[in-house]
């Protein structure tokens, strides 16, 4: 373990009383950075409503256990209809209000980096671009009316949105034109450095309806998301497996990398912004530019009206 990430490892979140609170946490699949988070926010009292692409049956079942509120809904944030399907579920049946969501869901498909040119989704946009960034800002923005009453009635709802240190290798002029020369892990980055953009737009547009936004880099964690990334290659997920043991001693567990997130969703009086290990950190250079930020964020707005 590098020094650097040490004090990751020690970060802890206060436990705090969350009966009362719903909470959404999308991408919360077994071995997850999502699962240990909603299995943390049950264990504190929350009501949690999880989000996997497939097996969401099985995943409830895991993580209900004596105690726990968990229900689950698919969810593909790829498919705008998908979204938009998870969002009315959500209000036919869980209620109007939601005090907590926790965008976890994302991916990082490429960690060889062997792609050459973008793996586009159906719609016509770059994989990462359309996840990470796209998928989720639609989300966030059929969910908002909720996150509004839960504002207005508590002055107390929030926005966790789990991005990366890896925000770093974005640049503000490839959010609105290709990213020339393409690489995919420039791509993720750009994804996440949007999010960041979007959710200090999100802090200043609503601050005045009770609804926070963060932020945040939960450190480098032994998960599932890599097991997606070298998917095409047998030998290395193969070596993968077999070294795992040493990889889960280097990196944080699930359970530690949860930490942060669990700080931003629950801890009292808490500012909007972007944090790290459990404390407030400087985003990227490009992330203060809140020009840039206005405009991305109203480039999104028209695209997710376009959706209907």
């Amino acid at each position: 373990m590098s020094r650097r990430a040490a004090p990751d490892r020690q970060a802890r979140a206060a436990r705090v009383d969350l009966t009362g609170r719903t909470v959404i946490v999308s991408g919360a699949s077994p071995g997850s950075l999502g699962f240990a988070t909603a299995q943390a926010l049950a264990d504190w009292g929350a009501r949690v409503v999880v989000t996997t692409r497939t097996a969401t049956d099985a995943t409830v079942g895991q993580l209900t256990t004596a105690g726990r509120t968990v229900v689950g809904h698919p969810l593909d944030l790829t498919d705008a209809a998908s979204v938009a399907r998870f969002a009315d579920w959500f209000a036919d049946t869980q209620g109007n209000a939601l005090d907590v969501l926790v965008n976890n869901a994302g991916v990082h498909l490429d960690l060889r980096s062997k792609w050459t040119q973008p793996r586009l989704t159906p719609d016509g946009y770059e994989i990462h671009w359309r996840t990470n960034y796209l998928g989720t800002m639609h989300l966030t923005a059929r969910l908002l009316p909720a996150l509004v009453a839960a504002g207005a009635a508590t002055g107390d709802a929030r926005i966790v949105t789990v991005v990366s240190k890896l925000h770093v290798r974005g640049r503000n002029e490839f959010l609105f034109k290709a990213l020339e020369p393409y690489h995919s892990w420039d791509a993720y980055g750009l994804s996440k450095l949007a999010l960041v953009h979007a959710s200090h737009q999100l802090a200043t547009r609503e601050a005045e309806s009770g609804v926070r936004a963060y932020t945040l880099h939960p450190g480098s964690v032994f998960s599932h998301i890599a097991d997606k990334g070298l998917e095409e290659s047998r030998l290395l997920g193969g070596l993968r497996k077999v070294f795992a043991p040493i990889e889960s001693r280097m990196l944080l567990s699930p359970e530690q990398g949860a930490q942060t997130t669990l700080h931003c969703a629950t801890a009292a009086e808490l500012p909007s912004g972007y944090y790290r290990a459990c404390a407030p950190a400087d985003p990227s250079a490009e992330a203060h530019d809140t020009a840039v930020g206005a405009r991305l964020w109203d480039e999104t707005r028209t695209w997710i009206e376009t959706l209907g």
